[in-house]
């Protein structure tokens, strides 16, 4: 990994090379929190995994299973952040009532803050985007999340891009809620792989969406649908941890802003 780099630098780490002169694989870190959502992550990975040479991992703060937001799914960290400490790639995926709680999750902000230093690539699904920017990452860029957290996204000093499904920013890339994952997922591999990599994995697991109804954005639902799903959201989000994990977002950032 080039070390050199600023954390608010655009360029991508160097590719190193084994004693043999082959390319060290692409190093992809999928962070695991409890209660993310299944397939921020899932979607991603059922992508990223069909390119070559690529060394993916699920990371937490230890080895070991992390129970999704339903409280059903269970799936499995399978390296620390301490064993991953400057992935080529990583990805933060969303919450419905936990994001703020990784929002003030101290060892987690700062495991980010180290490893955005000397990735090639920081991006993040649905309201994973609000964890990179209490991270810091985000300020003075433009990005995306879900459209229930878009007036979230000024606090941080970011531009919220409201009807982009993706949003790059230098080597910064947002991608809206949930199931634009996959978009994200394949935007990666044209980046890494190439266009023509990223057609055949589409093809792979025939990503060819033809959803029965056409209301998948707010500017798309009826009325009745948009206010249905708002008021199930806002429902889904409550947590009483917010009642501690909000302060010390809140703190944290004002420190920030006093110390620039």
């Amino acid at each position: 990994m080039n070390s050199n780099m600023s954390p608010d630098s655009d360029g991508g780490s160097g590719t190193d090379r084994q004693p043999d002169g082959r390319a060290d694989p692409i190093q992809i870190a999928i962070v695991l929190y409890p209660g993310f959502t299944a397939l921020d992550a899932v979607g991603p990975y059922e992508v990223l995994r069909n390119l070559p040479d690529v060394d993916l991992r699920f990371v937490a703060h230890e080895p070991g299973p992390i129970v999704t937001d339903a409280g059903i799914l269970v799936m499995a960290a399978t390296h620390s952040f301490a064993e991953t400490p400057s992935p080529d790639i990583v990805l933060v995926p969303g919450s419905e009532a936990e994001t703020v709680t990784a929002m003030a999750d101290g060892p987690l902000i700062e495991w980010l803050q180290r490893v955005h230093q000397t990735s090639r690539y920081t991006v993040s699904v649905c309201s994973g985007t609000l964890i990179l920017a209490a991270a810091g990452i985000l300020r003075g860029r433009a990005a995306t999340t879900h459209w229930i957290a878009q007036d979230r996204l000024k606090g941080f000093g970011v531009e919220a891009r409201r009807n982009e499904r993706i949003v790059r920013s230098g080597k910064v890339i947002t991608a809206a809620g949930v199931s634009a994952g996959v978009d994200l997922g394949l935007h990666l591999a044209t980046e890494l792989a190439g266009t023509e990599r990223a057609q055949i994995i589409q093809l792979i697991i025939e990503y060819d969406p033809q959803p029965p109804h056409d209301s998948g954005h707010p500017s798309k639902a009826s009325p009745a649908v948009f206010e249905a799903a708002r008021s199930e959201m806002l429902e889904r989000i409550q947590n009483r941890r917010n009642l501690v994990s909000v302060p010390k977002v809140l703190w944290r950032e004002m420190l920030q802003r006093l110390r620039r």
